[in-house]
């Protein structure tokens, strides 16, 4: 260690580390702006000069190392009057106007600018005449802009080892690029945004970053969408590392079903995946399949927390995801937690709503036995008809009793023989109970259920299946896949259609159809459908699917307050998931309506949290499985990193999946799995990079 003195301020430090970090890490300001704690210091912008007692010149302080006994000045007549020349040289070649930058408010140049004082206007301006850089996906460069710091230049090379960004010449300007100009994709940019992260000006920015979110959540987007917020760059490492138990703890650090959802998620963080702006989304639930299935549980099995018993009894109405998930955890906080499900086996809809073809019984049947070997008591075949009553045994009751009740439109026809609903008609194909189909179907709806529905019918032997649903081909709310999937079936797919009427006497003949020109929804949610004249047409069929959506089975006889749809009741779907009566909650899909599994889980885990409040604990159920993971942030070079192919799953053919439920799709093969994983941009590096420290943070501080 060494004694320093910084404007006459004694301080002890670290021997040789640079003075200009030692000041600022004591509160003492020096203006910089090519200097940034995470890369190697460069000296060029001379706004960080003092004077060194014994020393004729002035030196940079980012460049100066600490020896004992050094005596500084951070501020004398010449030292201002240097750093107002180094400004002013650094300002010749950059725009006068700054209310034009999308970085006003928010530049480094610009607070610096405020804290050394107005220019002199001694120097004359000049303008460079680059044309912004557009072309490139997530960044923009706009060299006009740019003050030479060469952070962007030593983040790249330095930092990640990416080595893409040079100082390239343009007649007399110099300037920060790639070789001969390529776009960065072609330069095998690897998209980290460590050169946004690190510009002090608005010369390279994000070309997409969400302002209404908190920075953290714009910049690892896939994990904010995720509704349990999964840490997944963090298991996709594990994964490219071939760390497939470490990946398997981390996802469970957040929801009790890896295997289950790295199958059926509705992987809604792929739609938000940056690297979709670059090539292809990353195929993050087949990551995640690929860690679950690969994983022995070291990492977790035992070792977990589990909080001292509490005395305190809870009891869950219905063992789908929400209400598991909210058991497991509340067992983990110390309560005794009972299950009462009404269908011979845990799971819900997992069970009784996703076909087997999509979902192994033995995941699901695999993963409860994990939540009973936590201590939570299951019984099944045992409906909760009245909640209320509950209370006398127990000090809080959750209900989660999901939508199992399907919608029947109130349509001309709807009341015929033939006319099924698709949670009686999932349930008993999974029940191996007879669903009273015929050979010809018609499934109304266009979500993931109506395709569960209509693909099912084909495996149970129907020979000719329709689907029909109001919303264009691009607006269906069912995954891609699932749609073209069923087409390789050979199921027929008809958008923008109303459901005129069912035909038939005593049995289902059909159903006439017509086109739809247009369909919104007012102010009010109401659907506004304009059909097109003379589009009518009839399909012919003996059994119709209502799949149009699905409610909660319940009446106003449990003595609960509901909501539309015939929802429980809260007090606030996402804060306060108290019903009605003292000492009930209700979480997942009989809240608010059938979602996905993902969103059940995340219900049930808020759910967890508040019941243990209430019941007097703290509500934290967060836990660490997985080891602690120091990310390299040197990434390297990868050639064609920007056009590597987005690996996807090994599927049986149409021909040989279609007429048994059995397994199809097997995930991504041994072979493709680390490339897949390599294609993650590891968004949260950019997050482990320092924030600027900049002059009105230090007034702060001395004011406080």
């Amino acid at each position: 260690m060494a004694v320093i003195t910084i404007d006459g301020k004694k301080l002890e430090v670290p021997e040789d580390k640079n003075v200009l970090d030692c000041a600022l890490e004591n509160g003492i300001y020096i203006p910089h702006l090519c200097h940034h704690k995470d890369l190697n210091p460069l000296g060029s912008c001379r706004m960080c000069i003092v004077k060194v007692e014994g020393q004729e010149e002035l030196t940079t302080s980012c460049t100066l190392k600490a020896k004992d006994g050094m005596v500084i000045q951070t501020k004398t007549p010449e030292i201002d009057r240097l750093r107002m020349l180094a400004l002013e040289l650094l300002l010749a070649g950059h725009p006068e106007d700054c209310s034009t930058c999308p970085k006003y408010g928010n530049c480094e140049l610009q607070m610096l600018i405020q804290y050394i004082g107005p220019k002199t206007g001694r120097l004359k301006l000049r303008t460079k005449g680059f044309k912004e850089q557009k072309d490139n996906p997530l960044i923009l460069h706009d060299m006009n802009r740019c003050v030479l710091c060469g952070r962007c230049v030593r983040a790249c090379n330095e930092l990640r080892g990416v080595k893409v960004l040079q100082y390239q010449k343009k007649e007399m300007e110099t300037y920060v690029g790639t070789l001969h100009d390529k776009l960065l994709k072609d330069a095998d940019c690897r998209f980290c945004g460590a050169c946004v992260e690190v510009c002090p000006t608005g010369t390279i920015r994000d070309k997409i970053m969400n302002s209404e979110v908190k920075k953290e959540d714009a910049a690892v987007p896939c994990r904010h969408a995720c509704p349990a917020h999964t840490d997944i760059p963090r298991y996709i490492r594990h994964v490219k590392n071939g760390e497939y138990d470490e990946a398997a703890a981390v996802i469970r650090e957040k929801v009790p079903f890896p295997r289950a959802l790295g199958y059926i998620c509705t992987h809604v963080c792929e739609l938000e995946c940056k690297r979709k702006e670059v090539n292809e989304a990353m195929s993050i639930r087949d990551i995640k399949r690929y860690a679950a299935d690969h994983d022995t549980g070291s990492c977790w099995k035992g070792k977990g927390k589990q909080l001292a018993d509490t005395g305190k009894k809870v009891c869950v109405a219905g063992a789908g995801p929400a209400g598991l998930t909210a058991a497991y955890y509340l067992r983990k906080q110390g309560h005794a937690v009972t299950i009462k499900e009404a269908l011979p086996t845990a799971g819900g809809m997992m069970a009784y709503g996703i076909p087997a073809y999509r979902l192994p019984r033995e995941i699901i049947a695999e993963e409860v036995k994990v939540i009973e070997d936590q201590g939570v008591q299951i019984e099944v075949n045992t409906k909760v008809e009245k909640p209320i009553d509950l209370l006398k045994e127990y000090d809080a009751v959750l209900m989660t009793i999901g939508g199992h009740k399907g919608v029947r439109l109130p349509m001309e026809g709807s009341e015929l023989e033939g006319v099924i609903l698709n949670a009686d008609f999932l349930r008993n194909a999974s029940m191996g109970k007879d669903t009273g189909i015929g050979k010809r179907i018609i499934v109304l709806g266009g979500g993931n259920v109506a395709f569960d529905c209509a693909r099912t019918a084909k495996r149970l032997g129907a020979k000719e299946i329709h689907l029909a649903c109001l919303e264009a081909r691009e607006a269906m709310t069912a995954d891609n896949e699932e749609i073209e999937q069923a087409q390789e079936e050979g199921i027929f797919v008809h958008p923008a259609q109303t459901f005129e009427r069912i035909t038939g006497k005593d049995h289902v003949t059909g159903v006439d159809f017509m086109n739809v020109k247009s369909f919104t929804f007012d102010e009010n949610r109401r659907a506004v459908i304009e059909k097109e004249e003379g589009s009518e047409h009839h399909i012919e069929g003996d059994t119709v699917i209502f799949a149009v959506g699905q409610r909660p089975d319940i009446s106003e006889k449990a003595g609960l307050e509901l909501g539309r749809g015939n929802s429980i009741a809260v007090k606030d779907i996402s804060s306060n998931k108290a019903a009605s009566v003292e000492g009930i909650f209700a979480a997942g899909d009989a809240i608010y309506g059938t979602k996905s599994v993902i969103m059940a889980i995340q219900s049930g885990r808020e759910a967890a949290s508040e019941i243990d409040r209430y019941l007097g604990g703290d509500g934290d159920i967060s836990e660490t499985l997985a080891p602690v993971q120091d990310a390299d942030s040197y990434i390297g070079q990868c050639p064609g990193f920007g056009y590597l192919e987005k690996k996807h799953t090994q599927t049986d053919a149409p021909e040989k999946r279609s007429d048994h439920f059995n397994l199809y799709d097997h995930g991504i093969c041994d072979s493709d799995i680390c490339a897949e994983a390599s294609r993650c941009l590891q968004c949260d590096l950019r997050l482990k990079i320092s924030g600027p420290r900049l002059w009105g943070d230090f007034a702060e501080s001395k004011e406080a």
